[in-house]
């Protein structure tokens, strides 16, 4: 079994709060067509390069039933600014269209199997993954981005194709796993990564 959801397997549920004061469960994004959960943080050069890129892709995609789900899983003892106050901060200053939830017993992240910030899920409309990897090819420098995967794989759901490349490996910066160094990943994700 792979570390990371494969395709097909259902959305797995969470309760995690997040910046706007609540908690949210997979149950409350039910009226979404289509759901993007992703795993993000405050401080990442590739998750700060590509956010308004992901920005776009969700904006473009909202009025076609597609809701967003950023998750923080880092550990704040590996990085401070990813800790719950900033969360709230950073959704403050740049309004972004997406619920920001919190994981900070890294649990959900686990279930899911992320490895880097980014690393986005795509699930169709019975929660089955038909999606997973980067969002872009270049997230840390958008000017250099020639492919948008997240893009087109929701263009294909959206225009009920098959999803022609269900699979990339996400690009970005290690999970900040609690406890280890901030380079570690588990022993059976490594060979996930290119």
């Amino acid at each position: 079994m792979s570390f990371t959801l494969e395709i097909g397997a259902h959305a797995v549920d969470f309760k995690l709060p997040a910046t706007d004061g609540k908690q949210y469960c997979l149950k409350d994004f039910e009226s979404a067509k289509f759901l993007v959960i992703f795993f993000t943080c405050n401080h990442c050069p590739y998750v700060v390069g590509s956010d308004e890129m992901t920005r776009s892709t969700a904006d473009k995609y909202k009025h076609q039933g597609v809701e967003f789900v950023g998750i923080n899983s880092n550990s704040d003892n590996t990085y401070q600014e990813d800790d719950f106050d900033h969360m709230v901060e950073r959704m403050q200053i740049h309004q972004f269209p997406w619920v920001y939830l919190r994981d900070e017993s890294q649990e959900i992240a686990k279930e899911y199997g992320a490895l880097r910030t980014p690393h986005f899920y795509v699930f169709d409309q019975g929660r089955q993954l038909v999606y997973t990897g980067r969002g872009v090819d270049s997230p840390r420098d958008a000017s250099r981005v020639t492919k948008n995967d997240l893009d087109l794989a929701l263009h294909e759901l959206v225009s009920g194709k098959k999803i022609s490349v269900p699979v990339t490996n996400p690009i970005g910066c290690h999970v900040k796993w609690d406890g280890k160094d901030k380079h570690w990943m588990p022993p059976e994700a490594c060979d996930l990564v290119l």
